[in-house]
């Protein structure tokens, strides 16, 4: 059996005797329990002086301040990240809570599936780090070193498994989502990582889960002990939790860095002079008795450190608030609320003045609480053998809550009363005993005010349990102060000063701009804009206003949420220092990204005009584009490529420039391009009809400019004549007969009596939809064939049975459904060619029915004779009636007499086209206008 020094041996008899007593094999709990013994022994007896603490415990940050105050140390060694240590001089300006940040974008050295990397250390008021790192700032002569592993460690030891995260382990709101996906780093994390140990340990003490326990068997308990005592038992319970509550796996990493942090304190002693009467470490609890062979400054055993990798970290600070602490660290909801109003609670009934970087305060000496000497063997067994006493102070502040909870019971339309308070306190009293507890927990509470007032339905917006959450303490959200913000979020700050806004502001702000009375305001408007393309409207929001190419702002409102949202724009600030420099990198990342295709490279560069407004930048994109449409085989962007660079187009004619150089390259390159991809699109199954409407689109759209930048058309004629050859799908059919159409390769007559054969067939009028889809098609780059669209449709619905049109008519009805937008074209031409009335339908006949003229001379001339105007008709009509003096002047130019055989009706119903004889005179007036100018002269000089 081992034997501990004299100091701890009565505590071990009364273990060992409690053993045999209450287990039926009492050797192995017996060497469990001297085992405890002997880790406490082995940290109280450390030359080092071990200060255990654990995550946001308020009785480790009080116990802090009393040490803090008694007797201050030289050197301060924190169980935090060495590299972070930098950025804890940028805490003077912030509200707590808030995390140090480490952050790397990109890394050769970790995988790109757990890219980027980034490392959080959450720093709240009710802690013994804040403390520690308040005190050491306020006095200059006390010396703090973070001496645990650098964060390059934490990935290379434990790289991260990011596996989808679970729909029911989302954070409730978007206060607990402000870290991220950072890893977080605490100091003293107690939890248990072995579930049986931890099930176990819930199950015998009647708790929920390990903050519940920890607050009732532990905090209350050790909050108002001696220094020692504190200490004794904060190393009993850190070794029962390394014993028996870890993982294997979990030991393993924390012996890594317990060696890492003795080498690093013994070479800090030993380079500086301190000797270790003169320090004080502050760690996990569960690190205070290591195994490790470094442990112990009474020994020289150091561990080689490994070598970083070489990824470049960046550090700084983001705001955090409670709900986003107990998230990182899977707390229950609450928990950080509740340490903090318990450490305030218990700084007003102790006396004690706790550190704050908000107060510039010197720490005195002395205050009115004592350290308890140097432990003695009373301390830890007086502490584990009395009962813990009940404080006052407990008793005040659980009436206090009865109360206050009816209040916002009542606000929130709950119908509360006074005897509802004292229902609350009454079932608080018997949940405690019945879980026998010596005072009511906040747990207690919460559980009696929901049982006594929650009812089926909640009033409002709260249930019972939020409002306690609230009362409790509720979340708090930290702010990163302005002189602690990265480069990038100042210029931020700064150039949005002149809307007069509060930007620290938790709540949301609105701005209203009239640019015609405040033109100043115009660069704050371009910077609202380029943080909503960066960040989307979580930080800031357009409710009037848009951005568009060759558009000017008149009027814009904006809801600002930029302090609320802080982490966001911070976050920026690690990939460049100002917000142009950041979306230059973002748009050359998409845009020279190996997955980029040509479309989205015009968008970057779109986006480049109206968020950079940099000419160089703007050119760069253009160019690569170009190059890249040149590198393309197939065509699956074509729509894309040719909306976007329409409205380029239509853009820079707009300018006075006019177009640059780039976009006429892009222009002549796209149309050999998408000319010479034509027989391959036509003939490749795996090309839609719509994307060979997009280079049509682009081909005919932007002809005319293509034409005069230097192309040629023969280009487009021969490959239209290669893609006739062979195609059966109906819809690419269609597209292709237009496009001989428009370039008079295919005759309208031809493709008409196409259809009407396949209107007639009953086995081919199954692919109708499939051949209408291509013509819906042809729309965008030929409209007027539309009329004919209209003919097939009308005749289809004329003359095909209901038997036949019936059952494919879904399929017709699908295929039309995704041209909304291009059949609104189509339904105008179909009411232009209908009567606009019912009755109009009763001796109408659609023009497409009419028979054709069979003389084709004078088919030519009808066709060549243009229609007349509404006052032509009249001075038609004019000369009709009174055909005397016509006859006069035909005389006087020696025309024989004309006869008018053709009555105005007549005229009228043949289309208000001109007649033979009207043809030729018009013919002859034309021919010579000498005589006809010579009248008009006298005609003028008479009049």
């Amino acid at each position: 059996m081992v034997t501990l020094p004299t100091a701890f041996k009565a505590l071990q008899e009364q273990l060992l005797n409690a053993a045999e007593k209450f287990a039926t094999d009492a050797q192995p709990l017996s060497e469990m329990l001297i085992a405890l013994m002997t880790d406490v022994e082995k940290a109280s007896n450390e030359p080092l002086e071990i200060f255990p603490v654990c995550h946001h415990s308020p009785s480790s940050a009080l116990q802090m301040v009393r040490r803090l105050r008694e007797k201050p140390p030289k050197v301060i060694y924190l169980e935090l990240c060495e590299d972070l240590q930098n950025t804890v001089e940028n805490l003077r300006d912030c509200k707590l809570p808030v995390a140090l940040q480490a952050f790397a974008a990109e890394s050769e050295s970790f995988s790109p599936k757990i890219m980027p990397l980034s490392v959080v250390a959450p720093i709240t008021e009710a802690s013994a780090e804040y403390q520690a790192i308040a005190f050491a700032l306020q006095n200059p002569e006390t010396k703090l070193v973070f001496v645990d592993r650098a964060v390059d460690f934490v990935f290379q030891w434990e790289p991260p498994d990011k596996k989808p995260v679970a729909e029911s382990e989302e954070p409730a709101s978007d206060e607990a989502k402000m870290h991220g996906s950072a890893i977080g780093v605490e100091v003293g994390s107690l939890v248990p990582t072995f579930d049986q140990f931890l099930t176990f340990l819930l199950r015998n003490s009647n708790t929920r889960h390990f903050s519940e326990w920890w607050d009732e068997y532990v905090e209350t308990a050790i909050i108002g002990a001696d220094y020692e005592t504190y200490r004794q038992v904060m190393f009993l319970i850190g070794s029962l939790m390394r014993r028996l509550g870890t993982r294997n796996h979990d030991i393993e990493i924390d012996r890594q860095r317990e060696r890492y942090m003795w080498t690093c304190m013994k070479k800090h002693m030993a380079a500086n002079k301190i000797a270790p009467s003169e320090a004080i470490y502050i760690c996990g609890a569960a690190h205070s008795a290591s195994d490790v062979e470094e442990y112990s400054v009474t020994n020289n055993n150091v561990w080689e450190i490994p070598e970083r990798s070489q990824t470049k970290w960046l550090y700084g600070l983001i705001p955090s608030s409670f709900a986003a602490i107990e998230y990182q660290f899977h707390h229950p909801a609450g928990t950080v609320s509740l340490a903090e109003a318990n450490w305030k609670k218990n700084l007003k009934i102790t006396g004690l003045k706790g550190f704050s970087l908000n107060k510039e305060e010197k720490a005195s000496k002395k205050q009115q609480s004592q350290v308890a000497a140097k432990a003695t063997n009373s301390n830890l067994t007086a502490f584990l053998t009395r009962p813990p006493e009940l404080a006052a102070a407990d008793t005040e502040q659980l009436l206090q809550w009865c109360a206050d909870i009816v209040g916002l019971a009542r606000k929130n339309a709950y119908l509360a009363s006074t005897a509802d308070s004292i229902a609350i306190y009454q079932t608080s009293m018997l949940l405690a005993g019945m879980r026998n507890r010596m005072h009511p927990t906040p747990y207690d509470f919460q559980d009696a005010a929901i049982t006594c007032l929650e009812k089926d339905r909640t009033p409002k917006k709260r249930n019972i349990y939020q409002l306690c959450q609230i009362l409790l303490g509720g979340d708090r959200i930290g702010t990163v102060g302005y002189a602690s913000l990265p480069p990038l979020a100042q210029d931020v700050y700064d150039r949005l000063q002149p809307l007069g806004v509060n930007l620290l502001a938790q709540t949301n702000q609105r701005a209203l701009m009239d640019f015609k009375q405040q033109p100043e305001l115009l660069p704050c408007s371009d910077v609202l804009w380029r943080l909503y393309y960066l960040l989307s409207d979580r930080i800031v929001k357009p409710i009037m206003g848009d951005r568009s190419l060759g558009s000017k702002p008149i009027q814009e409102s904006w809801e600002i949420r930029i302090g609320k949202y802080q982490r966001d724009i911070i976050m920026l600030g690690y990939e460049g220092v100002s917000i142009e420099q950041v979306i230059e990198q973002r748009l050359k990342q998409t845009a020279f990204s190996p997955q980029a295709q040509t479309s989205d490279v015009l968008k970057a560069t779109e986006d480049s005009i109206l968020y950079a407004r940099s000419l160089r930048l703007t050119q760069e994109l253009g160019e690569h584009a170009i190059s890249l449409l040149k590198q393309e085989t197939g065509v699956s962007d074509a729509p894309q490529v040719f909306e976007r660079v329409r409205r380029l187009v239509h853009y820079y004619r707009a300018t006075p420039t006019g177009l640059p150089e780039w976009i006429e390259r892009f222009v002549t390159t796209g149309y050999g391009h998408y000319a010479t991809l034509l027989p391959q699109a036509f003939a490749d199954r795996g090309t839609t009809p719509e994307q060979i409407a997009g280079m049509l689109n682009f081909i005919f759209t932007l002809e005319s400019l293509a034409l005069s930048l230097g192309c040629n058309r023969s280009q487009l004629l021969i490959g239209v004549k290669q893609s006739s050859q062979g195609l059966d799908d109906p819809a690419k059919i269609g597209l292709l007969w237009t496009t001989e159409w428009l370039l008079t390769l295919r005759k309208l007559e031809e493709i008409r009596e196409f259809f009407d054969e396949v209107i007639n067939n009953e086995m081919l009028i199954k692919s109708f939809p499939e051949y209408l889809n291509g013509f819906i098609l042809s729309l965008t780059f030929a409209p007027r064939i539309s009329k004919f669209v209209v003919e097939l449709l009308s005749k289809l619905f004329a003359t095909v049975p209901d038997k036949i049109l019936l059952p494919w008519l879904p399929s017709l009805i699908l295929k039309l459904r995704p041209h909304a937008q291009i059949l609104q074209g189509l339904i105008k031409e179909a009411a232009s060619n209908f009567p606009n009335t019912l009755p109009g339908f009763n001796n109408w006949v659609p023009a497409w029915s009419k028979p054709q003229p069979e003389n084709k001379e004078q088919v030519k001339r009808v066709e060549a004779a243009p229609a007349l105007s509404d006052n032509e008709l009249k001075i038609r009509e004019f000369l009709l009636n009174f055909p005397a003096t016509t006859n006069a002047f035909a005389k006087l130019l020696g025309i024989k007499e004309l006869t008018w055989e053709e009555s105005l009706e007549t005229n009228i119903n043949s289309g208000d086209r001109l007649s033979e004889k009207e043809v030729k005179t018009q013919e002859l007036i034309t021919a010579n206008p000498a005589t006809l100018n010579y009248f008009a002269n006298i005609i003028n000089s008479n009049f």
